[in-house]
């Protein structure tokens, strides 16, 4: 019988963060970057997986998801989905292009908006 063990990791890796770029801020996009690749590595696995599964327990035809032809209505809910989930990544991009102070730091809304906390 194989024991189980639960490994406890550090929530931060330890030393200095490397940076590959003058701009902290092409470092961190590169980071964001970076953790988007891993998630959709993750999730093609995952689909992957899903698939071959269907195809061994008989479910699907091998073959059949790289046939299958969605049709209006479900082309029509994948572009909506889409285009929320682009609206949400590039947000940030959106809001410095319409005010391009947004990212600046603000003393009074930032004042404005403890004071309405503390309230």
């Amino acid at each position: 019988m194989t024991e189980q063990v639960e490994a406890v990791l550090p929530k931060k890796a330890k030393g200095a963060r490397p940076y590959f770029f003058e701009d902290p801020a092409q470092d961190k996009l590169l980071a964001m970057l970076m953790g988007l690749v891993g998630e959709v590595s993750v999730l093609a696995d995952r689909v992957d997986t899903l698939e071959r599964l269907l195809v061994s327990k008989g479910v699907l035809p091998e073959g059949c998801v790289d046939g299958y032809v969605a049709d209006a209505a479900v082309r029509d809910q994948r572009d909506a989905k889409r285009e929320q989930l682009l609206r949400n990544v590039l947000r940030i991009i959106a809001q410095d292009h319409e005010d391009p102070d947004a990212g600046k730091p603000n003393d009074d809304a930032y004042l404005s908006v403890v004071t309405q906390v503390e309230q």
